[in-house]
């Protein structure tokens, strides 16, 4: 059977490959990058986050989500429910940790450039998670954000660290120049 190549339209190729659209990544990256920062900051500022009440507030914002498990139309659908009761909820000081941690580790990866596609994953990752326990505020912003600094990720940290980072360790299909034989 004969592989056929179907060929990107120029405006994703443009959007998402050009060096030349690479400041409007920059500035939503650092935006988004901002965002994590400063949420993560202040959870890494409050005891009930971090330290003697640590999980204290997250314990507060899963209880709040099973409440939200009722009627009709739940915001937050019974699969989720039991992942907050039976994972989130017996280990909440752990993921008051992985959460702030994680906020802050985003934050910094996608202000300096830095593995900003896989940044942007994680973000993403956590967001979808915060909409799943029916939290809305500025997650479904920095989702859509996310989203597209995922498929841009080869140019979303041209500047940044990626300008750099990425050529020397390559992609799964094709080594860096770290890793190439000489």
């Amino acid at each position: 059977m004969e592989n056929i190549y179907i060929p990107e339209p120029k405006l994703a190729r443009f959007l998402f490959s050009d060096t030349r659209i690479a400041f409007l990544w920059l500035l939503i990256r650092l935006y988004v990058g901002y965002q994590w920062i400063e949420a993560g900051i202040s959870k890494f500022q409050n005891a009930a986050w971090i330290g003697s009440d640590s999980g204290k507030a997250l314990r507060g914002f899963v209880l709040g989500a099973l409440q939200k498990t009722g009627g009709l139309h739940p915001d937050v659908q019974g699969w989720y429910a039991m992942f907050l009761e039976n994972i989130v909820l017996p280990h909440v000081s752990l993921f008051s940790y992985l959460v702030t941690f994680g906020e802050i580790a985003i934050g910094a990866a996608l202000i300096l450039g830095v593995f900003t596609g896989i940044a942007a994953f994680f973000g993403s990752f956590l967001n979808m998670n915060f909409l799943l326990a029916g939290a809305l505020s500025i997650n479904p912003v920095l989702f859509f954000l996310e989203l597209f600094l995922i498929l841009a990720w080869r140019i979303s940290g041209w500047y940044g660290i990626d300008r750099w980072l990425l050529p020397r360790l390559g992609t799964p299909w094709k080594p860096g120049t770290l890793f190439q034989k000489k």
